[in-house]
């Protein structure tokens, strides 16, 4: 076990950059490094600086997936740990604060899956990508047959899941996985300028809409009276009275 942090934290402005740190293993995780970044997460989400995350990996890869030397045979043991997975992608798909990746490199298996969590994806044009589980004899884990379907479509995610096979950042952009594609080295600075751009927004509509997106009922009726209710709450925040007060001096 490393006696470094599996994850760094830092400010820059009022956005957390994450940053997964097991480089010696292109960032494979192990059970312990993933409520390490749970707790980094949790941070950042009660942290009231900060409106934005961005989530990067240490080194030249993004994240190799999870670490296959710590993964239990044992079913009881194996629980544990996929119920944590479960506690990782909630914090990130329900959160309220938006999520950017900066990928580097490559991101594979459990990596994908962290990709795919999050809310922004700024990729490098060499990074690569792979829902890798197959190679294992494992199904994909950490909400990827949910966020990767609701990403490029059903038929996609299964047939990335079923073959396995690494596929380019430009395939992952023609796909809607990526949200932008930039020069190799480049992918922190520009989530950053993004995260930027978030800090001037209202933290409550991201955290409203967020909610929104990952609520369980996504029938008509349901969405319909959620947003209203939302809608609600966001005319009595302070930022709308401001943005209607300069609306009206333009």
């Amino acid at each position: 076990m490393s006696d470094e942090p599996a994850v760094l934290t830092t400010k820059r402005g009022r956005t957390a950059v994450l940053e997964l740190n097991r480089p010696r293993r292109r960032n494979a995780l192990d059970l312990q490094d993933r409520r390490d970044l749970i707790a980094a997460l949790d941070a950042a989400a009660e942290d009231l600086e900060v409106v934005s995350i961005v989530l990067t990996g240490a080194g030249p890869m993004f994240s190799a997936g999870g670490d296959i030397k710590s993964m239990p045979t044992d079913p009881e043991i194996a629980r544990v740990r996929l119920r944590v997975l479960t506690e990782l992608v909630n914090r990130m798909v329900k959160g309220p604060k938006p999520i950017i990746s900066a990928v580097e490199g490559g991101a594979f298996g459990l990596g994908l899956s962290l990709v795919a969590a999050t809310d922004f994806v700024v990729a490098s044009r060499e990074a690569r990508f792979a829902a890798s589980f197959g190679r294992l004899g494992l199904v994909p884990d950490t909400g990827l047959f949910w966020t990767l379907p609701r990403r490029i479509g059903a038929a996609r995610a299964k047939e990335l899941m079923l073959l396995t096979n690494d596929f380019t950042a430009q395939e992952a952009d023609a796909m809607g996985l990526v949200t932008e594609l930039v020069d190799a080295g480049s992918a922190l600075d520009r989530a950053l300028e993004l995260a930027e751009r978030l800090a001037q927004g209202s933290p409550a509509m991201y955290a409203e809409t967020k909610a929104l997106c990952a609520q369980p009922e996504q029938d008509l009726a349901s969405v319909l009276e959620s947003e209203a209710e939302a809608q609600v709450r966001m005319l009595a925040t302070d930022f709308f009275s401001e943005a209607q007060e300069k609306f009206f001096k333009r």
